[in-house]
């Protein structure tokens, strides 16, 4: 009996180590994805308390362990069942492990600092439960431990809170000697609700056209995404720097701004994105105008005429504006004209100069975003004929109403995000093509209290311009499909499914002779 117990505790430990190590992977993977902010994670893990509820078997375990060791005096069975209840916990991370990740694990410093620190505060909790009452305690400690992982990861980030703000300090300070050592460098600083990501990118392409010019790479848009860039591809060469500027709370972008010090401004939208962290869409209108209000005397702020919100509290500030409407102040878009092979479009200037242009691009927001990249680089310099080859090169930006064509079906690929204004806009853009258009879409998250509203909104939207809708997610995509029958939608044209294999499965299912073109709307996050 004694050799059978040294087996059984051995292959616990073993296991419980696995265990250990596989559910700190996944939880990392979610904290990361959380942004490494507690407050964030904290209500995403009472959310989602459901995708960990084997740990509360382990917990019902660690009790029936304890009972049956101690007050039973049967230390097999009660070694046996924890080590089946870790099997089984085992195999659960190992195949969360093992599903594709839309965006990976980043083993940064950071999360390397959280691993290391992890682990100590488990091999504390260890040693004084062994010091205290031997092995026996031991067992029943670490299976708590692993039982309070997810919590465990929170605690780590506030001992290290401390080590990562020397850590910031450090390399900010770094970045913004290298930004004083170029006096010369012009600082364009990019916000918005929406479209600041697609419209960074046209605009490096134009400025390119005169300018040696920086822009943040992929979404790089937070303070220490931004510091990287500085620190890593910052070249004394460099005229322009163009600064992608994120925010998920009040204070986000001056926060950024007191790191950069831009010189000129662009806000892209102000509409409901992050409602959840931003509570209110008027802490969201003053968040993004957190740019405008530090920006130098001699320096320019390009706002989009287009949008209600802008447009209104744009009123307080001396700007150039960008849009489709009858503002003769700004710079203006007429004549457009949408097709599957892009838009035309002729772009008049404050001073009475056209030029018309022609853009692979689709979809009215990115003209939108297209239209204020060339206001910008326009009055910075560079004459509009100069910019007309480069606006005919500009390539949509992956998972953004991207043209894709797979063998004979053509793919709208806008699965990057979504929000209210850029879904509708994507449905729009998919009711142009003649064929047979099919939405593919989870919905939209990250709106708070409105989230159903507006889902139930983007639902009608999406019945007035598809032949066929596909949802992914029955229970999430509710209001959407509430929405959808809400316009008299037939019923066979109106298919849920779980998964976004499912989903794909049934687009290239349905019957028609027509070429099929399917609108990708909305990718969720792993956390999601």
């Amino acid at each position: 009996m004694k050799i059978v117990s040294m087996i059984l505790t051995t292959c616990v430990y073993l296991v419980m180590a696995l265990d250990f190590c596989l559910i700190l992977r996944y939880n990392l993977h979610m904290f990361q994805l959380n942004g490494y902010k507690n407050k964030e994670h904290f209500p995403w893990l009472k959310k989602n308390a459901g995708k960990q509820r084997l740990l509360w078997v382990l917990l019902i375990a660690c009790i029936l362990y304890t009972v049956l060791r101690f007050f039973a005096d049967r230390e097999i069975p009660g070694k046996g069942l924890l080590l089946a209840v870790l099997a089984v916990i085992c195999w659960y991370y190992n195949y969360l492990r093992r599903q594709k990740a839309k965006k990976k694990l980043n083993y940064t410093a950071r999360v390397k600092r959280l691993i290391v620190t992890n682990c100590l505060l488990v091999i504390v909790a260890g040693l004084i439960a062994f010091f205290s009452a031997g092995e026996a305690l031991l067992c029943l400690i670490l299976s708590l431990c692993l039982v309070l992982e997810p919590l465990l990861i929170m605690l780590a980030n506030l001992v290290n809170k401390p080590v990562e703000k020397a850590v910031n300090r450090y390399y900010i300070r770094d970045a913004q000697k290298m930004l004083r050592a170029n006096p010369d460098l012009q600082i364009i600083g990019i916000t918005g609700s929406y479209g600041k990501t697609s419209m960074k990118f046209f605009l490096g392409a134009l400025l390119q056209e005169k300018y040696n010019t920086l822009i943040t790479p992929e979404s790089y848009n937070t303070p220490m995404g931004i510091v990287k860039t500085i620190r890593g591809q910052l070249k004394p060469s460099h005229e322009i720097f163009v600064c992608e500027m994120g925010a998920r709370h009040v204070g986000d972008i001056k926060e950024i701004c007191d790191i950069v010090h831009p010189r000129h401004g662009i806000i892209t939208s102000v509409g409901p994105q992050h409602l959840e962290t931003f509570f209110s869409i008027e802490n969201i209108v003053k968040t993004k105008f957190e740019l405008a209000d530090v920006l130098p005397k001699d320096g320019l702020l390009f706002l989009n005429g287009d949008n209600e919100l802008v447009r209104e509290k744009g009123r307080e500030y001396k700007a150039v504006y960008f849009g489709t409407g009858n503002d003769e102040s700004g710079y203006r878009a007429t004549d457009i004209s949408y097709s599957e092979l892009g838009t035309t479009f002729t772009v008049h200037t404050p001073d009475g100069e056209t030029e018309t242009f022609q853009t692979r691009l689709i979809g009215s927001h990115n003209l939108i975003d297209l239209l204020g990249a060339i206001a910008a680089a326009h009055t910075l310099g560079v004459p509009l004929s100069d910019m007309k080859v480069a606006v005919r090169r500009i390539q949509p930006v992956p998972h953004r109403l991207q043209l894709i064509e797979r063998g004979g079906v053509t793919i709208i690929d806008d699965a990057f995000n979504s929000n209210p204004v850029g879904s509708k806009a994507a449905v729009e853009t998919l009711a142009m093509f003649r064929g047979e258009r099919i939405l593919v879409t989870p919905g939209m998250v990250e709106l708070g209290k409105e989230e159903e509203r507006y889902n139930f909104e983007f639902g009608t939207y999406a019945a007035d311009c598809c032949d066929a809708i596909i949802l992914v997610g029955k229970k999430r995509t509710k209001p959407i499909a509430d929405g959808v029958r809400s316009k008299g939608f037939p019923k066979e044209k109106l298919i849920l499914t779980d998964t976004l294999e499912e989903a794909m499965q049934a687009a290239y299912a349905i019957p028609t002779e027509e070429h099929r073109y399917i609108l990708l709307e909305n990718d969720l996050p792993d956390n999601y």
